[in-house]
């Protein structure tokens, strides 16, 4: 960066004191006195800010791929948990009612092989395969390109002039790396359907397409009970993942307007990242703008589903549209949208909607933060429109994991022993203690701690489309 360490290095104890990390400036700071070095400070902690909207859906995927590293799985190989995800799943707002199947594909090698088995009476998927921006390559599955007969699906590298053989399904790849997030159907939480969705999740296979006459088996690593954090760090940690992903990955045509302001933070490809102390102190202040930017505009960012209530669908219609269509659309590019969803959750879906679909609020009827101190009830009416099943979950509001130290995180409909209402419709209750007599019913929550619901319906129906069935905001009841 030439000279401009040196004049981070003379300046930063000015710089930090005039642009505080906190939400609001000190009224003991002076009105600051704008030189030379204290512009390129404020432009660099300004662009750290951007870096981190506009490269978060791709530090999210290598945070997943770090957090897979340290619980013993390579890329090329699948990381599972063999029993629904509990809190040491810290992933942006997992499913706790599901079996979870992740494999972290590399293509540098050459094209790799998802050999996916035709769904059965013995289980099927509902997963999604992206690259490292979780720009949606494919569904597969049922809802997916498959249709659930299975197949061979053939993820190709960037420039790849080869042949994809006859039969098999190409997916070509703007990036050598991404991920598949796939879903075995759990039919309820006994352990007889958790282990028949781990064995059906174990015919997957993975291999190089140059293998495919003889594919080599399948590595598969067990995560459950490990700690598998992936939850986004507002702070140089952040950079660290994002010049990872820069080293490794080619430039999208898009993306080319990012390589100057990235170089001025220190992440150039072909070079170390390195930053010395002063500008670290600028990016991870940079990092915690972006992020009180994005919380201050989570709450009113998407709009309302059902009219008058707070549940809404966590990425916007261009978005949705965008991400669907590869981000083809040359006059639209929603990179705020982008950091905003994939701050809070992960996974590019090709056709949402059509094998899972998600509502989420932090509100309830009267417009109130969730406060995990206090006790709230959700009327669940009945004849929910999901052909599999609907589950909703309690998240921390500050992490968008899954709250950590509870014993339970969720409940759904795949639960046994939920009590029903005379009319088949379910109340479930939220709050750091039970009702009585309701424990079935109940979600914990933390004290002192905000959260915020997360509603899945997997194979919905049409009545959730045309909105003649209605989810109600939840209610504070203590």
């Amino acid at each position: 960066m030439r000279d401009l360490n040196l004049l981070i290095g003379v300046t930063i104890l000015s710089c930090l004191s005039l642009v505080p990390v906190g939400e609001a400036q000190s009224k003991s700071e002076t009105k600051p006195n704008l030189g030379l070095s204290e512009i390129d400070n404020t432009i660099i902690r300004g662009r750290a800010a951007e870096a981190v909207l506009w490269g978060m859906a791709a530090v999210n995927t290598d945070l997943m791929l770090q957090a897979a590293k340290k619980a013993g799985a390579d890329e090329n190989e699948v990381v599972f948990w063999s029993k629904p995800p509990d809190w040491r799943n810290q992933t942006l707002t997992p499913n706790p009612d599901a079996i979870y199947f992740m494999v972290f594909f590399n293509t540098k090698g050459g094209p790799v092989v998802f050999d996916v088995p035709p769904a059965s009476s013995e289980g099927s998927f509902t997963g999604n395969i992206d690259d490292v921006w979780q720009t949606a390559l494919e569904d597969i599955g049922p809802s997916g390109i498959d249709k659930g007969i299975g197949g061979k699906l053939v993820i190709t590298p960037p420039g790849f002039t080869g042949k994809v053989p006859d039969g098999l399904i190409a997916l070509p790849s703007r990036t050598y790396s991404g991920y598949a997030l796939i879903r075995s159907a759990l039919l309820s939480h006994s352990e007889d359907d958790i282990a028949k969705a781990v064995a059906y999740g174990k015919k997957l296979k993975i291999y190089p397409l140059e293998k495919v006459a003889t594919p080599p088996a399948t590595k598969f690593t067990d995560a459950t009970d490990k700690l598998f954090d992936a939850t986004i760090p507002y702070d140089i940690g952040f950079f660290h993942s994002l010049a990872r992903v820069i080293e490794e990955q080619p430039w999208i045509e898009r993306d080319k307007a990012m390589i100057d302001p990235l170089k001025s933070l220190g992440i150039e490809k072909g070079k170390p990242f390195n930053p010395d102390t002063s500008v670290e102190a600028l990016l991870s202040a940079g990092a915690k703008d972006a992020h009180r930017w994005l919380d201050r505009r989570l709450d009113t960012a998407f709009e309302p589903y059902f009219p008058g209530t707070h549940w809404a669908v966590p990425a916007s219609p261009d978005l949705v549209k965008a991400g669907s269509n590869g981000y083809s659309d040359p006059d639209t590019y929603p990179i705020d949208a982008r950091a905003l969803t994939y701050s809070i959750g992960y996974v590019g879906i090709k056709r949402l909607g059509a094998g899972q679909f998600y509502l989420l609020s932090g509100r309830d009827k009267n417009g109130n933060a969730l406060d995990g101190g206090r006790r709230y009830r959700l009327h669940v009416p009945a004849n929910v429109p999901a052909q599999q099943y609907w589950s909703v979950t309690a998240y921390s509001r500050q992490t968008h994991g899954l709250i950590k130290g509870v014993d339970r995180a969720s409940r759904s409909s795949q639960v046994s022993g939920l009590i029903k209402n005379a009319d088949g419709s379910v109340d479930i209750v939220f709050g750091p203690k039970p009702e009585k007599g309701k424990e079935p019913n109940w979600v914990p929550t933390k004290i002192g701690e905000r959260f915020e619901l997360l509603f899945r319906l997997y194979a919905p129906t049409t009545p959730l489309f045309e909105k003649t069935w209605v989810l109600p905001d939840i209610q504070l009841i203590q």
